[in-house]
């Protein structure tokens, strides 16, 4: 790493640069949107932790999940929220590198997430015999374990590439945040080996899982249709249908961004399917589970019940 490695000290984020009217009004709606999430996600994460009923790999890897998503929003939202309302939308340079780090380390993780689960419902629906030796608890915690690190690994050798890089040009950032693409734009070096890696991770990341959940959720179809009598498909399909809601909102937002060519509308389509992977996937993902399973329903009444004795 070169000894004068920077020039400049903050960068500005021009977010999506509305009327001072526009923006009050964005603050308190994204506001109310990312607290609901927060209290969501906190909800689901203490209804696993409190029910032992819930108690399952399912479960296991869906505490993770709101663990991944409380984090994610709380990455960039509060700093889009204080832009805002306030004129001084700079940010220096080490809070911004470190929210690319949180958002791509979160996001990989949660991708590889989303994965284990999808091999979770395989197994419950095409061998559910043998669920238990399967999907043990050892099993699933060096899946979650794996996770983690290869997650934050990956995102460390996009950041350590980053920061070799010279900045002395110019400073806006032309996103609501720290986005890595955005980011390696202001430069002022070629950033081939950049883009090369960022491509390479997005096929590990994205095109490597979602070939994996098409095998998964083509086996899944194929015994739910083997399934005799329509209650035991109804049932069957109702523990994937869940999760598969989840896998195409993230996956295909995240192949849009990353996969999708560059053009000159690209960006302002980047920035609002960004507004959503940061804002609302992290609130839409507990409503999504909560709402379609009894389970969960069953538990936070009891809880409510508990509490109102």
């Amino acid at each position: 790493m070169e000894g004068n490695w920077s020039r400049v000290t903050e960068f500005l984020l021009l977010g999506f640069q509305l009327s001072s009217e526009t923006e009050v009004l964005l603050f308190w709606v994204f506001s109310l949107l990312y607290a609901f999430s927060l209290l969501a996600n906190s909800m689901i994460f203490a209804l696993i932790c409190l029910d032992q009923r819930l108690h399952t790999p399912m479960y296991f890897f869906l505490s993770h999940l709101a663990i991944i998503d409380m984090s994610f929003a709380s990455n960039s939202v509060p700093k889009m929220l204080a832009n805002l309302v306030t004129h001084s939308k700079a940010i220096s340079f080490v809070p911004c590198v470190t929210q690319t780090f949180v958002y791509l380390a979160f996001a990989h993780t949660e991708c590889l997430i989303l994965v284990a689960m999808s091999y979770d419902r395989y197994v419950a629906i095409c061998h559910p015999l043998q669920y238990t030796v399967i999907m043990s608890w050892t099993v699933c915690t060096v899946l979650v374990t794996t996770c983690w690190l290869f997650g934050f690994v990956l995102s460390l050798i996009h950041v350590l590439l980053l920061l070799r890089l010279p900045f002395c040009g110019p400073r806006e950032v032309n996103h609501f945040f720290c986005e890595i693409l955005s980011v390696l734009k202001l430069a002022c070096a070629d950033t081939w080996i950049n883009e090369a890696v960022i491509f390479a991770a997005s096929v590990l990341v994205l095109v490597g899982p979602v070939c994996l959940l098409l095998v998964s959720y083509t086996s899944i179809l194929w015994t739910i249709l083997k399934i005799q009598s329509g209650e035991g498909r109804r049932k069957a399909f109702s523990t994937c249908s869940s999760h598969l809601c989840v896998v195409g909102f993230f996956f295909g937002i995240a192949v849009v961004i990353y996969m999708v060519p560059e053009s000159s509308q690209k960006k302002e389509q980047e920035k609002i399917l960004s507004l959503f992977y940061n804002l609302f996937n992290p609130l839409l993902n507990p409503l999504i589970y909560s709402l379609r399973n009894v389970q969960v329903k069953d538990a936070f009444y009891k809880v409510l019940r508990v509490r109102s004795r």
